[in-house]
């Protein structure tokens, strides 16, 4: 919700830019046609800034741990369990940037950076022990049919029995919407190694942004008629893709992790565009508009000003997200 700097001021007339914006809508289309292959196999690196730096690291390591893990499975499971909080605790008394309970920490806990501690508040031994516990409970269900990966993660929620005694994933809601979350949310956080599948609701987002031109900007603003309908920045990304269908997170830097991230040169009309002054860290994120084409987005920029087209070419550029409705359904509640 935070307001970056004005950069640039552009002056849209109003039949002018609705003629800009549906040309470039159209663009969506013909673009797709040459990217519907999505993203192509291989390593699970991070996606740029994915993962705040001072974890970074642990996760790419400790991420490698099995081959039922990478760096940004086990990235997804930390932002779900905490949202990379280090001081996290749950009424069920989870602890740490991982969540453990105390009895799970007792037995599975271990000292990852070898000071003779076991402290499940600090990330050099939460991290490590997550990635531990992943791959022992791979091990347990290593025999069990099915991908190695969905069977731990549902061993993860279930328990290993509960995946012996059914040959796989059990037949529990819960536990395949856990499969099913964390596995998406995986997306989120690796850094793609192909083109990114278009996104089938970005002209109706656009086409919703751009009736609000002109419309006058207001801190946590949701276009509600107690707004006024005026927006701050996430209100009117969340607005926009709520009218396609797709319930986006109320803050810019939750909005983030609601799909795969395409590349600057990969961009297309409705991909979200991310702002902040730390790029290296997703949590830090304080602005998002939505992508238009031509370096240019539709957003809420700050108090005075109205929604408008400004540039992303912008020293606090941060990257980009193809939201996507499996993308945004996963993202945890609270984080």
């Amino acid at each position: 919700m935070t307001v970056r700097k004005a950069w640039i001021w552009v002056t849209v007339v109003a039949g002018a830019g609705l003629a800009f914006v549906m040309v470039l809508v159209v663009g969506v289309y013909l673009v797709a046609g040459n990217m519907a292959n999505g993203v192509g196999g291989g390593s699970k690196a991070l996606a740029k800034g994915s993962v705040p730096a001072a974890y970074s690291a642990l996760v790419q390591k400790w991420g490698n741990m099995c081959s039922a893990i990478n760096p940004a499975l086990l990235a997804a499971q930390l932002y779900q369990e905490s949202g990379f909080n280090p001081r996290a605790q749950s009424a069920a008394a989870a602890q740490g940037i991982a969540q453990f309970i105390p009895g799970t920490w007792a037995t599975h806990g271990v000292d990852g950076n070898g000071d003779g501690r076991k402290d499940v508040w600090d990330p050099a031994d939460a991290i490590p022990s997550a990635a531990a516990y992943d791959c022992e409970l791979a091990k347990y269900v290593k025999d069990v049919p099915g991908d190695p990966t969905h069977n731990m993660l549902a061993a993860y929620n279930a328990g290993a029995y509960a995946v012996i005694k059914y040959g796989g994933v059990p037949p529990y809601k819960e536990t395949q919407n856990y499969v099913k979350t964390i596995t998406t949310l995986e997306e989120s956080f690796a850094a793609p190694v192909g083109r990114v599948s278009p996104s089938e609701q970005a002209a109706g987002a656009i086409y919703y942004a751009q009736k609000k031109l002109g419309t006058p900007y207001l801190w946590g603003g949701n276009g509600t008629a107690a707004d006024g309908g005026r927006f701050d920045c996430s209100g009117l990304t969340k607005a926009a893709y709520e009218s396609v269908g797709i319930e986006l997170p109320r803050v810019a830097n939750d909005q983030y992790n609601a799909g795969p991230h395409p590349t600057r040169a990969e961009l297309l009309p409705g991909d979200l565009v991310f702002f902040s002054d730390d790029l290296t860290n997703s949590r830090a994120i304080r602005h998002v508009g939505i992508y238009v084409g031509g370096g240019y987005m539709i957003d809420a920029p700050r108090t005075g000003a109205v929604i408008r087209f400004d540039p992303i070419d912008t020293p606090d550029y941060f990257g980009a997200t193809r939201v996507t409705a499996d993308g945004a359904k996963a993202l945890p509640t609270t984080v």
